[in-house]
């Protein structure tokens, strides 16, 4: 087996925000049109395909601190838990979820105002990012920047146990192939792709919620639906298919993003490892 490059907690950190960020600019209208799809009013009147770089903002400002606390924990998690040889999946489960936690706590105030940016849910008084943040915290305060924690963890938890043992065993196939040397950053970006489209696919119903409850207005202090309850609704009212709203953009959308995303931040860590030993 190939030897496993131990990258630093900087080098993790550093290597994860570069990923993020290139992922999340380069595909931002993909999850647009996704966005609007899965929204109860509807594809049209959520925006269509009009402004489909509305809400970006927010992005630029959450893309690389998410994505460099999930890599840096997912890594320090990967190579602290004693499970290795055949348990290695289970390793690879547990920090990657452990690591999704850590970054939702930076991730879903910059999703929910750009859920809500992107589908223009506060009509024309609320055409940037900016605005959207001031209208949320003017309405909801703090806990409105948290609205669909509890589902977006859910919705990571599952995605992320499926795709990164998925991919850290690609890539340990895809190593042996090539006599067990490393793998170049486009290899490692088709395991990521591959690992990326079949956990997207499979936890839409979860991504359709996380963007139901994002999108819902009313007041915080009211009760709302349980989680089971919304996807009954959902299905009672819409049909099965509703459920799976933006299968197509979202799988296409992480499967391009999965490449882009791991492949970028094996590049990107490769040089870093590098230019350290050197």
């Amino acid at each position: 087996m190939a030897a496993e490059r131990k990258p630093s907690f900087v080098q993790s950190l550093l290597a994860g925000g570069a990923a993020g960020t290139a992922v999340d600019l380069l595909f931002f209208p993909i999850d647009t049109v996704k966005t609007r799809l899965q929204s109860a009013q509807g594809f049209i009147k959520a925006g269509g395909f009009r402004g489909i770089y509305k809400g970006i903002g927010s992005v630029v400002v959450g893309s690389a601190p998410g994505a460099a606390v999930f890599f840096s924990t997912y890594d320090s998690m990967k190579r602290t838990l004693p499970l290795q040889g055949q348990l290695a999946p289970l390793n690879h489960m547990i920090s990657a979820s452990i690591g999704e936690v850590a970054a939702c706590l930076i991730r879903v105030p910059t999703e929910v105002i750009k859920t809500r940016t992107q589908t223009s849910l506060y009509g024309t008084s609320a055409a940037s990012s900016l605005t959207s943040a001031k209208l949320l915290l003017q309405s909801d305060g703090i806990k409105g920047l948290y609205r669909g924690f509890g589902i977006t963890v859910m919705r990571e938890i599952p995605f992320t146990s499926l795709q990164f043992p998925l991919y850290e065993y690609l890539k340990y196939r895809a190593s042996l192939a090539k006599n067990s040397r490393p793998l170049h950053a486009s290899e490692a970006a088709g395991c990521g792709s591959i690992a990326g489209g079949v956990a997207a696919a499979l936890t839409t119903p979860l991504d359709v919620l996380k963007t139901r409850v994002m999108l819902d207005m009313r007041d915080p202090s009211s009760r709302f639906p349980s989680l089971i309850g919304r996807a009954r609704d959902i299905y009672t009212t819409e049909g099965f298919r509703a459920l799976f709203a933006g299968i197509v953009p979202r799988t296409l959308w992480v499967s391009a993003g999965g490449a882009v995303f791991l492949g970028a931040y094996e590049w990107v860590m490769g040089t870093l490892v590098g230019s350290a030993g050197s």
